[in-house]
């Protein structure tokens, strides 16, 4: 089980993340707008450093849904290797069989 203080700073960051998605996407746009002039793009790209940095999506950092691990996590199940595991064993997971020799 992951530190308890990890998984509430994830959480924090899965929210900023969400509460600044639109705002860094339109900043993000005008920056990258060539026939935008020069200044302007300047100045939104100013805007965007004064953005909290863990309100970017980068900083997010994938962790089980289970455990809060954050190595060794499958992507498509959400979970850690050693949950899916324990799942296995336990035969909850429908059309896994776990051999054991």
């Amino acid at each position: 089980m992951a530190k308890k203080s990890m998984i509430e700073r994830e959480k924090k960051r899965e929210a900023l993340v969400k509460k600044y998605a639109d705002k860094r996407a339109a900043l993000k746009e005008i920056v990258s707008d060539e026939s935008k002039p020069m200044e302007e793009r300047f100045r939104a790209s100013l805007k965007l450093a004064k953005l909290p940095r863990n309100s970017s999506a980068v900083r997010l950092h994938n962790r089980c849904q289970l455990t809060g691990r954050p190595h060794a996590y499958y992507r498509k199940l959400k979970i850690s290797r050693i949950a899916l595991r324990d799942l296995g064993s336990s035969g909850q997971i429908p059309g896994m069989v776990k051999s054991s020799w």
